[in-house]
């Protein structure tokens, strides 16, 4: 079927500028094929080692878990920014893990994962990653990645 590339549309949001702009796509794409979109934000669980010094240690930290309602709002409130209210076919999920692991489960359930990326190379991306480089070389769905300059992604949020 035409089209059936673009019905659920998986878009992880990072709450950057960039991200913005490729929900804006995805967006675009859903209405164009009467498709629907789920917003992704992935929590990244940090981790304190119990020799920390000064008074911080693993047990006294908050459990990512307890940030999911917020980060959740947020994540609501940024799509209805960036889209408008009228948008009825937007589902929202906030996970806890790896973003690209979480990206590549969350997409088992999308024809496709319409994505930004940041663009680093170099020394940054060696040590860093990409979580973009990581989805595209595994998903089992088509991916489309969308590289924003972050001046240009700043002006069209």
């Amino acid at each position: 079927m035409p089209g059936s590339l673009f019905r659920r549309i998986l878009v992880p949001h990072d709450f950057s500028p960039q991200a913005t702009v490729a929900l804006k796509a995805a967006a675009g794409l859903a209405r164009e094929h009467e498709g629907t979109l789920t917003v992704l934000h992935v929590i990244v669980p940090f981790y304190v080692p119990a020799d920390v010094p000064f008074g911080f240690a693993a047990d006294t930290m908050p459990s990512p878990a307890s940030f999911v309602p917020e980060q959740r709002k947020q994540l609501e409130a940024v799509v209805t920014r960036a889209l408008g209210k009228g948008i009825a076919r937007v589902a929202y999920r906030v996970d806890i893990g790896d973003a690209a692991q979480c990206i590549l489960e969350a997409a088992r359930r999308a024809d496709s994962i319409v994505m930004s990326t940041h663009g680093r190379s170099g020394l940054t991306h060696l040590l860093i990653g990409s979580v973009a480089e990581k989805v595209v070389r595994h998903s089992t769905v088509p991916v489309l990645t969308i590289r924003v300059p972050d001046k240009a992604a700043r002006k069209k949020t």
